[in-house]
């Protein structure tokens, strides 16, 4: 039985986070094992050369990671830790991280991220990838979901 929360739950709760607030963040996809954030790309998230800073790159990874395994796991998680490889300098209109579970266990979830910037014609390009394990405290198991 999947008892997950909806896109609409999902939604609430990142708006619930002043820091994805302050981004613009919106979640365009949640459940079956993957999440996908999306937000504007703007001068303030840009470094000095005009490229995507790499801290935003990040900030969009862990989160949508962590939506990912709540599809999977249930809303009460936490991320372990991310790493995450940038391959080419993010350019475009829009920043879009899309993660999936690639396993779930009882007390971790460990998912995957890329991350492409899109330009004002919709092609997509890929800048970075990420891999993180969510954790599931412990007493969460199953509980409130």
């Amino acid at each position: 039985m999947n008892d997950t929360p909806g896109l609409e739950f999902a939604r609430k709760v990142l708006e619930a986070q002043p820091f994805s607030r302050l981004l613009g963040a919106r979640l365009t996809a949640f459940g079956d094992g993957a999440a996908t954030l999306e937000l504007d790309l703007r001068d303030e998230l840009r470094q000095q050369n005009g490229f995507v800073h790499g801290g935003v790159l990040c900030y969009a990874a862990d989160n949508a990671l962590t939506f990912a395994a709540g599809s999977a796991a249930g809303p009460r998680l936490l991320t372990a830790g991310l790493t995450i490889d940038y391959l080419q300098p993010g350019q475009g209109a829009v920043l879009r991280a899309h993660a999936q579970v690639v396993r779930a266990g009882r007390s971790r979830v460990v998912c995957r991220c890329d991350l492409s910037t899109l330009d004002d014609a919709g092609t997509a390009t890929l800048c970075a990838v990420a891999q993180g394990t969510i954790a599931v405290p412990e007493g969460t198991n199953g509980a409130d979901r």
